[in-house]
């Protein structure tokens, strides 16, 4: 087949635009070929807390990626839904996470289906986001219209997905592993690698930081007497994408400064396995979810979890196995991290780990894309 991928990919970096790059590797691996079209301006400055929306990685050499996507310009948009059209693609991919891109992606997407050949699937992330902005639900309605098919990544997603469209094509297929950051390393070679204690050891907090993924949880927790007595310290590794200040304070507050390790500046991608592969576990206490990426590097690299029981987080760790499903409260968090370290189960969760991560092979996502392709 020839497909097409528009969404976020290099010279833009974070989660997504690994997530396309991934993705198109995977339809490229099974005989199909590819391009991507990725934004030349992703989002306006207002839009954007952190430093730099930019990889200064080098440019894959295996992919097609045409820049040229600007989501604030709708004569871009038409000029681009243009030039994809008369590519007379089989598929296109939207990657949709963001009601603010409805417009922008939403247009493409209308102007690339007038070919009467190309059809349009979107892998969907949130349609509700995270943080409300007012019109957030006219925008994420025009998206929603202009696709053929949906296929979400978390089952509170597909549920999500029935006030905007009740008749088209849906399907939920989990986030696939993320399995582009390396191979896993010995702890040893971690600690080494990240300046770390070696009489230490760490369980980790990973991600851009908002409030809805509760950072300030975990610190509650870490102050917790159980917790303060165990030999363990927090990494705190993502850049603020909120202001720094009241955590700052709240660590200040708790009087936990010495419990923390704090990386909060972007993590490159060629870093991330150290910082997985040193962590005896990972914890992400979010107060609402619909599915998350953490998880995903989590099974690639064989760490346990502990998620908060909200949104899609639930459905791929399966509580006591490979992680712990907790309530959003400090002290549920500090009940799992002491029964984690007094009962040993870090490497019971990772043998079982390597048998649950089978069911989020990229093939799995591929497959549901061409069930869903089939039935339009």
């Amino acid at each position: 087949m020839k497909v097409i991928i528009l969404g976020s990919a290099h010279p833009l970096r974070g989660g997504l635009a690994s997530y396309n790059e991934r993705l198109a590797r995977e339809f490229v691996r099974q005989g199909h070929s590819v391009q991507i079209y990725t934004f030349s301006l992703q989002y306006p400055s207002f839009l954007f807390p952190g430093t730099s929306q930019y990889s200064d990685q080098p440019a894959p050499d295996d992919l097609y990626i045409h820049v040229k996507v600007n989501s604030v310009n709708p004569l871009n948009w038409l000029k681009v839904g243009r030039e994809i059209a008369k590519l007379n693609a089989d598929l296109m991919i939207v990657k949709f996470w963001l009601p603010f891109m409805g417009p922008c992606l939403g247009t493409i997407s209308r102007i690339v289906k007038g070919n009467k050949k190309t059809k349009v699937i979107s892998i969907i992330d949130n349609i509700i986001p995270h943080e409300k902005r007012v019109g957030d639900f006219q925008l994420a309605q025009y998206f929603a219209n202009s696709v053929d098919g949906f296929v979400a990544m978390s089952d509170s997603v597909l549920h999500d997905l029935e006030k905007f469209d009740t008749t088209k094509p849906k399907v939920f297929s989990p986030h696939p592993l993320f399995d582009n950051f390396g191979e896993a390393v010995k702890k040893a070679e971690a600690y080494e690698k990240l300046g770390l204690e070696l009489n230490t050891e760490y369980i980790l907090f990973f991600g851009f930081i908002r409030d809805y993924k509760g950072l300030d949880l975990i610190l509650k927790a870490m102050a917790d007497d159980r917790v303060r007595n165990l030999n363990i310290k927090l990494i705190v590794a993502g850049e603020f994408y909120t202001q720094p200040q009241p955590y700052l304070d709240l660590i200040t507050e708790l009087n936990i400064a010495d419990k923390l390790i704090m990386r909060t500046d972007f993590i490159p991608d060629d870093e991330v396995r150290y910082f997985f592969c040193a962590a005896d576990i990972v914890v992400q206490p979010y107060k609402h979810a619909t599915q998350s990426g953490v998880t995903q590097i989590c099974y690639h690299f064989d760490r346990p979890m502990l998620v908060t029981n909200v949104g899609g987080l639930p459905e791929i760790v399966p509580n006591g196995k490979v992680g712990y499903v907790v309530e959003p409260d400090p002290k549920a968090i500090a009940d799992a991290l002491v029964d984690f370290y007094a009962n040993h189960r870090e490497f019971p969760m990772r043998d079982y780990i390597k048998t649950e991560k089978k069911k989020y092979a990229w093939s799995e996502m591929l497959s549901r894309i061409f069930e869903m392709y089939k039935q339009i």
